[in-house]
């Protein structure tokens, strides 16, 4: 399944102005914490494992702008130019998906204005679309609502019970969101104020995901201001950690080992609970070191009977997930099997695919390594295959406790 995110950027800002017209850079691209607005946002999304596809929506006076902010990305698709609307923007987004998703694949629709979204909030919306046709992130309304004249009196104080305050990213089902967008604009319908109030004049079910309180929303010149303070404060602030992994596993009767994610044909197989990948679990290992998060047989006990034969890469999916939602971002994953044989330089690319899909990777991201032992010791003697690997990782220095 394939989760794209659409960044709507092609908005004016004009409340970002203070002289009240259209903002001569829009607030999109404003310099906030070092960089510009939108790029906080996109990195959010980049940095999420889930993600595999990401399109910046944009106005067609902002190319130069767009090109100057997006950081670099193998995700990131060619933007592409939004409507009058916001709801024309996010339509444009979604018509520029249809060649890659497929009707049952996601989709994640966030302002690029909310640039401190954070990894939580994406993993939460995801998880929710499975039982649900949408989800929103959200957060209770708080404060005493009241309700005025035009002349400013006080007429009503609102009921706040029940009452939230709807955010981005906004998830949904590609088909459902796609067609619900399409008979909106054939219908000319246009005033919709987010996806989710189209997904539900559709008719489609949406659920509320607790939102993150600190997910706010750039609108003023004030509110740029506050920004450029927290990212200042040290909330845009990275440091660097690594940390390594190790296992073995010994052999036993069977035809064929999983290394690295892919089948290999062989004359034994790898004893394990799982599919006994000591490459993935190495690698899972050292992923989960850099966040200070246990080890593989913590949260994957061998004593628990619905790992039996689990793919390793399930294990290795998890890790990332639990890096991204620190905020976190894999820079590189190196790995070195130590064995006799099978020989492992025949599905390099193919260890190098299935770990950079899992990992959201490039291949050159990806150390792939083998070595024997010149016939010593357990591996000399075609006992067993040990692994062992390091992950680095960039994480908000905020995270280090």
């Amino acid at each position: 399944m394939r989760v794209a995110a659409i960044i709507v950027a092609a908005g004016r800002g004009s409340r970002a102005n203070p002289s009240g017209g259209a903002a001569v850079q829009p607030k999109q691209y404003a310099q906030v914490g070092g960089r510009a607005v939108i790029a906080h946002a996109i990195e959010a999304f980049d940095r999420h494992v889930a993600i595999t596809d990401l399109i910046v929506v944009i106005h067609p006076d902002d190319a130069a702008h767009c090109a100057d902010a997006c950081p670099p990305s193998s995700k990131l698709a060619t933007p592409v130019f939004g409507g009058s609307t916001r709801q024309g923007s996010v339509l444009a987004g979604l018509e520029a998906l249809t060649g890659r998703l497929a009707a049952n694949d996601l989709v994640l629709i966030h302002d690029a204005a909310r640039p401190f979204v954070d990894g939580e909030t994406i993993s939460a919306v995801i998880a929710a679309l499975s039982t649900s046709q949408g989800a929103v992130a959200a957060s209770p309304v708080a404060d005493t609502l009241k309700q005025a004249s035009g002349s400013l009196i006080v007429t009503a104080t609102i009921d706040r019970a029940g009452l939230w305050r709807a955010q981005t990213p906004q998830g949904f089902h590609f088909k459902s969101i796609l067609d619900a967008h399409r008979l909106a604009a054939e219908q000319g319908l246009h005033d919709f104020t987010d996806d989710s109030a189209i997904a539900e004049w559709a008719g489609l079910q949406v659920k509320l995901v607790l939102g993150s309180e600190g997910n706010t929303k750039i609108t003023t010149p004030e509110d740029i201001a506050m920004a450029d303070l927290r990212f200042a404060r040290g909330t845009s602030t990275m440091e660097t950690r690594t940390a390594t992994g190790f296992d073995v596993h010994k052999f036993a009767d069977g035809d064929h080992v999983w290394l690295g994610g892919v089948k290999i044909p062989h004359s034994a197989r790898l004893d394990g609970h799982s599919d006994a990948d000591v490459a993935l679990h190495a690698l899972t290992d050292a992923l989960l070191g850099t966040i200070g998060d246990g080890d593989i047989g913590q949260h994957f006990p061998p004593s628990d009977p619905q790992w039996k034969g689990a793919a390793s890469i399930l294990f290795l999916k998890d890790a990332a997930r639990r890096v991204s939602e620190r905020g976190g971002k894999i820079i590189n994953v190196d790995v070195t099997i130590l064995a006799e044989a099978p020989k492992v330089g025949p599905h390099r690319e193919a260890m190098q695919a299935t770990i950079g899909e899992a990992l959201g990777l490039t291949a050159g991201r990806i150390g792939i390594k083998a070595t024997t032992t010149e016939s010593l010791g357990f591996t000399g003697r075609r006992e067993g295959i040990a692994a062992m690997a390091t992950a680095t990782v960039q994480l908000p220095s905020t995270d280090a406790s």
